[in-house]
């Protein structure tokens, strides 16, 4: 516990001191926050290992995430709103490669339409996986043709929805002996919680204490 507060405090003052450069745009200052700040990563050969694109794009003035409600028939978190994404294949060359080869799978988007702009914290989920998010920037959202047994619906989920912590509603899990704060947010007729709510929460509230403008 003590090294996830020295983390954290280190990660805090991190942003606060790359708030003094506002001159940036926010893909680049999103790439270089991510670039120089120290990611925390997860190892354990127990787990599986996998990635998701956490793709950023802008309309009408506002910044949104890209998100999937999955199906029913796939193996993992049926029904749930995830980001595009999935387990690493041997094949892959890294996890980068991983997120954009699942992406590209599951909703027709293609590598060279994404701008990659770094990795997030590892994040574990309770279901023996490793997360890895891989953060993206999309100039220009194309037409999306999702495979219909993995995802049933595309989501366009404002940034602004996991600033707000009137939004949020927290309950805490005990998982292993250990109390955990699960997050849940309400975007229209759906609920996003789980990894996919921890890891937006985790990181627009790391970008907007480095001050980025989402």
């Amino acid at each position: 516990m003590k090294k996830i507060h020295q983390f954290l405090k280190l990660t805090e003052h991190h942003c606060i001191r790359f708030a003094n450069f506002p001159s940036m745009d926010s893909v680049a200052r999103i790439k270089e926050l991510l670039s120089t700040r120290q990611r925390r990563q997860v190892v354990d050969e127990k787990l599986t290992r996998a990635a998701v694109l956490m793709a950023l794009f802008k309309k009408k003035d506002a910044w949104y995430l890209l998100m999937t409600k999955r199906s029913d028939e796939v193996e993992h978190h049926k029904g749930q709103i995830s980001f595009p994404g999935g387990a690493a294949d041997s094949d892959d060359k890294n996890i980068v490669a991983t997120a954009l080869r699942e992406t590209e799978e599951e909703i027709g988007l293609q590598a060279g339409q994404i701008e990659i702009l770094g990795q997030y914290d590892d994040h574990v989920t309770p279901t023996g996986f490793i997360i890895t998010p891989v953060v993206g920037y999309i100039e220009k959202l194309p037409r999306i043709s999702p495979k219909e047994e993995e995802v049933v619906e595309i989501l366009e989920v404002p940034v602004s929805l996991f600033r707000d912590p009137t939004k949020e509603r927290m309950v805490q899990l005990v998982r292993h002996g250990t109390k955990v704060d699960v997050y849940f947010y309400d975007f229209g007729k759906h609920e996003i919680w789980g990894a996919t709510a921890r890891i937006s929460r985790d990181f627009l509230r790391e970008t907007e204490i480095a001050k980025i403008p989402l």
